[in-house]
């Protein structure tokens, strides 16, 4: 006997699925949406899969179809050498977790795309808890109109009557108590324990004085021998080369831009005061005046300068670009050449610190990749919860406690960052 077919909505999900007009309608908002609009292959990637899920083909749903439907490859074509489908999904995956994990859009329909898998899941959002209807109020019986008793038949039982009272008085206490120990349930709300975005940014947020964003400026030829120390003062009026070559630059990496508005507006969620200055400007005074988040590498001399005390770190080798292993001086290190053009660069590296600097006496948080856009890749996980986590897994149970460096790697498409992965972890 022949087994029916699963109806549409019974795709495989966790959860009841929406009928298929619901899960376009949010497909619908998703790609207008600005992390998806912006392009060309990740919408592309999300509405093929969607559509043909709905339709009932999510079987078909591999990355070689993928890659010949959606991306005009040949049948033939070698995923391995070309992995745009699984550079794209993964890019989609990151995406739609940055729009649910925005509040604005709870209450959504929700579109997933599992980690291993071009099967999109669709789940109900979570229905809001019935409110608990307020009590009403008792109403009080009219007092009943007792005649008095002539004076010569009033009892005067003397010896009973505090002990009536006391019993009355002891009933009256625990009704009391109980009802107000109802009213208290009904009205508690749990506060939710901290999640791991606020323990990492705990010591600054906790801070009473305000962050510093140091924020890299683009320069070449960066001599790393004219990196000083904390002890050497910074350029007077007339600065040294490499002061002028980062002042007179004048541009920001865009990739740091992104950062840095996306790692503010999480402090400034939490009611964090902050400045924000460029790395050539930035003095000494102000960085020991109280918390700092450093952004950037090679265009960021205090970057530089902190992570030169560090295991992991960053040198510049015969023109390449080096994050460096202390501890392992003659294992390969990861590098990245400075002459390639960004549209070939495959992969970039970055380091994502927490730490506390002894010489400023200040905590300090790095988001730094050899390129922009391991800086991108590296500030994600300073906001993202998704990838904290990941980070938050390699480290000791007392991490919160401790310093802590990471070593990241990102796939790189198109001078776009794919999600971080982590390569190391150091905790002190």
């Amino acid at each position: 006997m022949a087994l029916a077919p699963k109806p549409i909505q019974e795709f495989e999900q966790p959860t009841s699925v929406a009928d298929p007009s619901m899960v376009r309608e949010q497909l619908d908002r998703l790609l207008v949406h600005p992390l998806f609009s912006n392009s060309k292959r990740y919408p592309a990637l999300l509405a093929y899969t969607v559509e043909q899920t709905l339709l009932g083909n999510a079987a078909e749903l591999k990355e070689r179809s993928i890659g010949v439907e959606v991306f005009g490859r040949s049948p033939s074509y070698d995923a391995n050498a070309d992995p745009v489908v699984r550079i794209t999904a993964g890019e989609v995956r990151k995406r739609l977790s940055q729009y649910y994990y925005d509040s604005a859009h709870a209450g959504e329909l929700v579109i997933e795309l599992p980690t291993g898998s071009y099967v999109p899941i669709f789940r109900l959002p979570e229905p809001s808890p019935t409110p608990i209807p307020e009590p009403e109020p008792i109403a009080l019986l009219p007092e009943p109109d007792i005649p008095l008793l002539p004076p010569q038949t009033i009892a005067h039982p003397v010896a009973h009557r505090p002990w009536r009272l006391r019993w009355l008085l002891v009933t009256v206490l625990v009704l009391g108590a109980g009802i107000g120990g109802a009213f208290l349930g009904m009205n508690y709300r749990p506060v939710p324990p901290p999640n791991n975005i606020d323990r990492f940014w705990a010591p600054v947020i906790s801070s009473a004085n305000p962050a510093t964003f140091c924020l890299g400026e683009p320069a070449k030829n960066i001599d790393m021998s004219e990196i000083n120390n904390y002890d050497a003062p910074m350029p007077p009026s007339k600065p040294e080369q490499l002061y002028v070559r980062l002042h007179l630059s004048g541009n920001l990496a865009l990739a740091d831009v992104v950062t840095l508005t996306r790692t503010a507006a999480a402090l400034e969620a939490r009611h964090k005061t902050f400045r924000v200055v460029p790395a050539s400007e930035a003095t000494f005074q102000q960085l020991r005046e109280g918390p700092i988040v450093l952004i950037g590498a090679f265009d960021n001399i205090w970057t530089l300068r902190v992570t030169q005390k560090l295991r992991f770190g960053f040198e510049s080798r015969d023109g390449v670009a080096v994050l460096v292993d202390r501890k392992s001086p003659n294992s390969s290190a990861w590098a990245t050449a400075w002459d390639l053009p960004y549209e070939k660069l495959s992969k970039d590296y970055a380091i994502v610190a927490r730490i506390h600097d002894n010489t400023t006496g200040q905590p300090v948080i790095i988001a730094a990749g050899i390129s922009e856009e391991g800086t991108e890749a590296a500030g994600e996980i300073l906001y993202n919860p998704v990838y904290l986590d990941s980070l938050i897994a390699k480290a000791p149970p007392d991490w919160e406690h401790k310093n802590m460096e990471a070593v990241i790697e990102t796939q790189v498409i198109q001078g776009h960052s794919g999600p971080p992965n982590i390569l190391a972890v150091e905790t002190w």
